[in-house]
C-alpha cells in the first residue's frame, strides 16, 4: 500500500509546525525530508529535531544542506547575533503591520528552490512546507499568495513531464489548531524545537517561544518541552 503512494519532499526544520505538516504529508505521501541549515542561533538543536523526526518516522531518504550564505547576508536577529533577538507578547509585529527582525530576507524561497530540485530529481509530486500565515510573526514569505506564485514559478521553470505541487496544509490553521491537529495525527511534538534564542531549554520568551505556548494552553495539551522561563497563556 505505503509503495504505491507518492513521493513528496517535506521541508522539516525541526519546529512545531514542520513536525504537523510531516505528518500530514505521512497520510498521502511516501516521505523525503528536507532540512536546511543556515547558520542560525539554534542550527544544532533544529537538526538534532530534525533527525529524531526522520528517525520516528522512519524516512529513508534525506537531504541536509548548508546555505551559509544567510550568515554572510546578514539583515536577521536569527543569523546576526549583534541583532537582538525581541522579547514580548506573541504576534506583536502581525498587529503592527512590522516586519521583526527575527525574519530572515527571502528564505523561504532559498529553501523552497532545493525541495524543487529535489523533487524533481528524486520523482516526488509534492513538496510540503509548515509555513503558516495568521497566527505567526507576521513573515511576507509565510503568505497563501507567496506559495500560489512560487507554484506557478515551478510549473514554468521545471521539464514539461515535471509535475510538482507546493503544499501548505497548515498556512490557514492558528497554532492552537496546529497543536491538536498534531495529537490528532500522533505528530512527536515532544521532538520537535520552536525556540529562537537557546539549544539546552528553550527561553519561554522570544515570540515563537510565547507562540508554542500560548498555542498548547489555547488547546489544553501539555507543551512537553522544558523551558527557562514558562510565560502561561
Amino acid at each position: 500500500m505505503a509503495a504505491s503512494l507518492p513521493k513528496a519532499v517535506v521541508l522539516v526544520s525541526g519546529g512545531m509546525d514542520s513536525c504537523v505538516t510531516a505528518a500530514v504529508a505521512r497520510e498521502s505521501h511516501r516521505l523525503a525530508f528536507l532540512h536546511a541549515s543556515y547558520g542560525q542561533r539554534t542550527e544544532r538543536r533544529e537538526r538534532q529535531a530534525f533527525d529524531a523526526m526522520a528517525d520516528f518516522y522512519g524516512v529513508e531518504q534525506r537531504l541536509v544542506v548548508r546555505l551559509d550564505h544567510f550568515r554572510a547576508i546578514g539583515g536577521s536577529a536569527l543569523t546576526d547575533e549583534r541583532i537582538a533577538v525581541p522579547e514580548g507578547e506573541p504576534g506583536a509585529a502581525v498587529q503592527s503591520r512590522e516586519i521583526p527582525p527575527t525574519y530572515v530576507p527571502f528564505r523561504n524561497a532559498h529553501f523552497l528552490s532545493v525541495a524543487v530540485s529535489w523533487a524533481e530529481v528524486i520523482g516526488a509530486k509534492a513538496v510540503f512546507i509548515g509555513a503558516v500565515a495568521e497566527d505567526s510573526s507576521g513573515y511576507p514569505d509565510c503568505r497563501p499568495a507567496y506559495y500560489d506564485v512560487f507554484g506557478q514559478l515551478v510549473r514554468v521553470g521545471t521539464r514539461p513531464e515535471t509535475q510538482i505541487a507546493i503544499v501548505t496544509p497548515v498556512i490557514a490553521m492558528r497554532k492552537s489548531e496546529i497543536v491538536r491537529l498534531g495529537r490528532q495525527l500522533g505528530a512527536p511534538l515532544e521532538l520537535s524545537w520552536s525556540c529562537y534564542q537557546f539549544e539546552d531549554s528553550a527561553c519561554g520568551a522570544c515570540d515563537s517561544c510565547r507562540l508554542r505556548v500560548r498555542a498548547f494552553a489555547e488547546a489544553g495539551i501539555h507543551d512537553p518541552i522544558s523551558y527557562r522561563a514558562r510565560i502561561e497563556r
